[in-house]
């Protein structure tokens, strides 16, 4: 098993999570009432987001906080989803990167439940 190396990577780590969130019975819902059509804007979205984020590539532009905030979505949420993420990382790829995606994607969740319980006292999940 090989380390994450490039965009390549990225798009099988991306591909394969979102395949198991469609499939989850936590997630799935969530998900497929945000994303009810096409899924293609949003993969290649994400595609560009986490090069963005290991290698420094230019190209993302959005505010990815922003399109959390009206979701009803609450801790077991985000423990799901970095579960998933992490499985999917672990599924392909071994290695410092691949530590490190994991390691950003924790950050991102604990970040992303901080602003959420500031923007809607309801949704303090901490």
């Amino acid at each position: 098993m090989t380390d994450i190396e490039d965009i390549n990577s990225i798009k099988v780590i991306v591909d394969a999570f979102y395949i198991r969130v469609r499939e989850d019975e936590v997630l799935a819902p969530i998900f497929m009432n945000a994303i009810p059509g096409d899924w293609g804007p949003h993969l290649n979205k994400m595609y560009g987001f986490w090069n963005a984020a290991m290698f420094g590539v230019q190209g993302y532009k959005g505010n990815p906080f922003a399109r959390h905030v009206p979701l009803p979505i609450s801790r077991e949420h985000f423990e799901r989803w970095l579960m998933l993420f992490g499985q999917t990382v672990n599924q392909y790829f071994n290695g410092p990167v691949a530590e490190d995606i994991k390691k950003r994607a924790g950050l991102m969740s604990e970040m992303f439940q901080a602003k959420l319980a500031v923007v809607d006292r309801t949704k303090v999940i901490f």
